[in-house]
């Protein structure tokens, strides 16, 4: 059957016209500068690619959002003004949602459910969701993707490219080829659906038995490449527990660690976003939060073994002051030709996102930083030495290992939760091995579908 949505030059195109302009003007406003030796307004500048991606629904918003999670990856003035990119996208309206559903489940598709309402529950970037009731009474959340992003896609990845000149002109510290190649990778999953329902599956498996997360199944039957309907989650914001008593904001916080660092350490995965909206919390007959709900699956990372053995052992590098040992991670991972200097920039921020784990008291995440502050002061230390010392080549698994994890930072300070994070983390690796990793991972990953 033909996919009138496939990667189409015309898509392309229309694409092109309608983002190329502004973006390619930005970027001619640095190269001007730099031609001509004058001074370039780096905050007025970023202020005003930000507005010519604000404006965008599509691949291009999810990029800027992206860039602005993790420290570092693009100038400060940039990534202050790309953070106010709202995930939250005016949604589609009724009549684009009637088309869409038919497009996917064709004529009569409203007879599949006693309900479907008609207003979004949620927007965003690539897609939107609906609440629904199936036919057996099951309440379901329908998420229904915009169309022709695959063009959309293919597209924005070609003015991302853009944006990554935008950003060799303004600094040429951090060599961006990898964190091109992941982004796109990440980008162009987000957009199969049935990998994400498959990436749901996965995540079933890998938190079976953990009481304090949440994951929903799927209905296959109302599953194709830009539709998916799981089961629908009754929560809160996670914000909405702020000022909740200390114990219930620490069972959220545990609830977040325990379902990032468990997949990871066990199966090498990841939950890749960070973004709040991702997550709910879902409440005791008390009242009392009592866990969280993990609700989108279209972020997901999956790592080699040696990726994952290689952050056991740069913790325990670090822990026990073994050069050697942290030396050995970081050529793991893909980093060639360190210098001392560079290895004691890389150690910077290997501290900074190991020191809660390594430091075996109750405390906080970091003491007196803001959420959108955190990671910052330590990428700006990196950054210095790697303006001297670098270029480096950042391997691509860091892209978002590094997003998830100031992301759940973050979380755990709007949360002002104070635990151990050492008795939290030393519990998860407890017996690691790399092998079995390796057989776990590939037992999970064959039953879902995604060797």
């Amino acid at each position: 059957m033909s996919d009138s949505e496939r990667n189409r030059l015309s898509g392309r195109l229309s694409r092109y016209a309608r983002v190329g302009m502004n973006v390619g003007g930005v970027a001619a406003k640095v190269a001007g500068a730099r031609l001509f030796g004058t001074s370039l307004d780096k905050g007025k500048n970023a202020s005003e690619l930000a507005t010519a991606l604000g404006g965008l629904k599509g691949p291009l918003m999810k990029v800027g959002q992206i860039l602005s999670t993790v420290p570092d990856l693009v100038p400060p003035e940039y990534a202050e003004e790309l953070s106010q990119l709202q995930a939250n996208a005016p949604p589609m309206g009724w009549p684009f949602v009637k088309r869409r559903m038919q497009s996917e489940l064709g004529p009569g598709w409203e007879k599949r459910f006693q309900l479907f309402e008609h207003q979004p529950a949620a927007a965003a970037s690539l897609g939107q969701v609906h609440r629904a009731i199936a036919k057996d009474g099951r309440a379901l959340a329908v998420k229904l993707q915009y169309p022709d992003m695959q063009s959309a896609v293919e597209a924005d990845l070609a003015q991302l490219k853009v944006l990554f000149s935008i950003y060799r002109r303004v600094d040429r510290s951090i060599d961006t080829s990898e964190i091109y190649e992941e982004i796109g990778s990440r980008i162009r999953e987000e957009l199969d659906y049935d990998r994400e329902a498959r990436h749901a599956l996965l995540y079933k498996i890998m938190l079976d038995g953990e009481e304090l997360v949440r994951v929903p199944g799927v209905e296959p039957a109302l599953l194709t490449g830009r539709l998916l309907a799981m089961d629908w989650l009754d929560g809160k914001r996670v914000l909405d527990y702020r000022d909740r008593p200390l114990a219930e904001r620490n069972r959220i916080a545990t609830a977040m660690f325990r379902a990032w660092w468990a997949p990871f350490a066990q199966y090498g995965v990841i939950h890749g976003d960070p973004h709040l909206g991702n997550y709910t919390v879902f409440e005791n007959k008390a009242g009392e939060a009592a866990g969280i709900n993990l609700l989108d699956y279209g972020c997901v990372r999956i790592f080699p073994a040696d990726f994952v053995a290689g952050v056991v052992n740069l913790f325990h590098g670090l822990r026990d002051n073994d050069r050697d040992r942290i030396v050995s991670a970081y050529e793991v991972w893909g980093f060639v030709g360190l210098s001392n200097e560079l290895i004691e920039a890389l150690n910077i921020w290997a501290r900074f996102i190991y020191g809660p784990l390594i430091d075996d008291r109750v405390r906080t995440i970091a003491d007196g930083v803001a959420p959108s502050d955190y990671g910052r002061r330590e990428a700006y230390q990196v950054h210095q030495v790697l303006r001297e010392k670098g270029p480096v080549t950042v391997p691509r698994e860091f892209v978002f290992m590094d997003r998830a994890a100031v992301g759940l930072g973050s979380v755990f300070l709007h949360l002002k939760a104070e635990m151990n994070f050492h008795q939290l983390f030393a519990a998860t690796i407890e017996g690691f091995d790399r092998d079995v990793l390796a057989m776990r991972q590939s037992a999970a990953l064959g039953g879902v579908g995604l060797l």
